[in-house]
């Protein structure tokens, strides 16, 4: 396959990928999500889990879709795709984006539920701080580390453009 194929191939599949309200990521990450996250939890509070709801006593977290954060997975693997790498090494950086996002992802949730369950003064604002700030910090940094470790030379999409400029040059020549 040539490189405009395999172009053409990688956009298609950050297109799909991104139909049905991101629901492939949701489908993935949603029950070990829970799951994780509720383990850990019951290692220091007597919790019960029902669903997506981990409860103590009177008090319930939901684990929502943006506690999943399908959309940071959406957004590494855009990254990871939007970048020209060999597939060895894009199935690996891949693969560590996932793991290293997932494992961040819980221990941020337990330690929101921890706040929240010990009715921390500093739920609200430490939940608004993470909400807000520090998840995109979460994937900058896991993409700039996939850089530096992958060794990943491209600028997502950009790289992608100015090749088929250069390409679309020589064509008119």
């Amino acid at each position: 396959m040539n490189k405009i194929a395999r172009i053409f191939l990688r956009y298609i599949i950050i297109l799909a990928l991104g139909l049905g309200n991101l629901f492939i990521f949701y489908y993935i990450f949603t029950t070990p999500t829970i799951y994780l996250s509720y383990w850990i939890l019951k290692l220091f509070f007597d919790v019960s889990l029902s669903g997506v709801l981990i409860s103590t006593g009177g008090d319930a977290v939901e684990i929502i879709k943006a506690c999943v954060a399908g959309a940071a997975y959406y957004l590494l693997l855009l990254l990871n795709l939007g970048a020209s790498m060999n597939a060895k090494k894009r199935i690996l950086s891949v693969i560590y984006s996932s793991i290293v996002l997932f494992l961040l992802n819980i221990i941020r949730i337990v330690i929101l539920s921890s706040l929240f369950f010990t009715n921390s003064s500093f739920f609200d604002i430490t939940h608004k701080i993470v909400w807000y700030g520090l998840s995109t910090l979460f994937v900058v940094l896991i993409w700039f580390s996939e850089v530096y470790l992958f060794k990943i030379k491209e600028i997502p999409f950009y790289s992608d453009l100015i090749y088929l400029y250069k390409i679309s040059k020589k064509k008119k020549k």
